[in-house]
């Protein structure tokens, strides 16, 4: 997970910062319940993911139909898959836990563990310093996907005077958590959550700005976290890749309505 660890790590800090990302991409994942919504262990109610997918809950193959494909072009940014690992794993924490949501939803991380998740990174490879996209797709039972989006809600509003990102041996004060308008896609979400975030990197001297938005359809989150190397405030996940995923992902449940309808004829 060092790629993965070390992107995150770097739009927060300089050079330093490399044997800290080093660390944190070779430690090991955390055994145990993940946390429950007030910070004592817990179950998910999906499972671990190596159990069956919850009713209702789409396949990881059905994600991955769904989703950005390499090398796919969205506008004037590219997807890709992360080579080493998901981006923003279990060892990324928040202090207080009720702010974790908004830190990382991936399994382990929270007590709703989806039962498939698919990760794709989206940027202009040739810009170093440009926008990075993460885009994850996770699938759930209805009702556990639609509890991480009341995680989220409550998370916006318990951790707005802001928390702390607790990693391997490095953290990082969120300074302010403000919820902003989810942005407009084709077809309604069930539901839609967005947040700016101001961060100061783990130096203490520089503000950084992040933003994170997720959509809900059904028993799938559509999350989008853009960050960018450096203090430039990008003023929200760009428009072209939530259209892009969201019409995407919304193209393959009309091909699954059409499957069962020329099934049933």
């Amino acid at each position: 997970m060092f790629e993965a660890g070390y992107r995150r790590i770097r739009r927060r800090t300089a050079a330093v910062a490399l044997a800290a990302a080093v660390l944190t991409a070779t430690a090991g994942c955390g055994d145990g319940d993940p946390p429950a919504a007030d910070g004592k262990p817990g179950a998910s109610t999906t499972g671990t993911g190596t159990s069956a997918p919850a009713p209702g809950a789409l396949t990881e193959g059905q994600l991955t139909a769904r989703s950005f494909t390499e090398g796919e072009k969205v506008g004037r940014y590219t997807a890709s898959e992360y080579t080493l690992g998901a981006p923003l794993g279990e060892e990324y924490t928040a202090d207080p836990v009720v702010c974790q949501p908004l830190v990382s939803l991936a399994r382990g991380a929270t007590a709703y563990a989806p039962s498939a998740e698919v990760h794709r990174k989206v940027d202009v490879p040739e810009e170093m310093t440009g926008t990075t996209v993460a885009v994850t797709l996770r699938s759930y039972s209805t009702k556990d996907a639609a509890a991480v989006m009341k995680a989220l809600d409550i998370a916006g509003k318990e951790c707005a005077a802001g928390f702390t990102e607790v990693r391997a041996i490095a953290k990082a004060t969120y300074l302010t958590v403000e919820l902003v308008k989810a942005p407009a896609v084709g077809g309604e979400a069930d539901e839609a959550k967005a947040f700016r975030f101001t961060v100061l990197d783990v130096k203490g001297k520089l503000k950084l700005y992040e933003y994170l938005t997720v959509l809900r359809s059904g028993s799938t989150t559509l999350s989008f976290r853009g960050e960018i190397t450096g203090t430039k405030d990008i003023g929200g996940v760009p428009q072209e890749v939530i259209t892009a995923q969201w019409e995407k992902f919304s193209a393959g449940d009309a091909g699954d309505t059409g499957a069962a309808e020329g099934a049933g004829a």
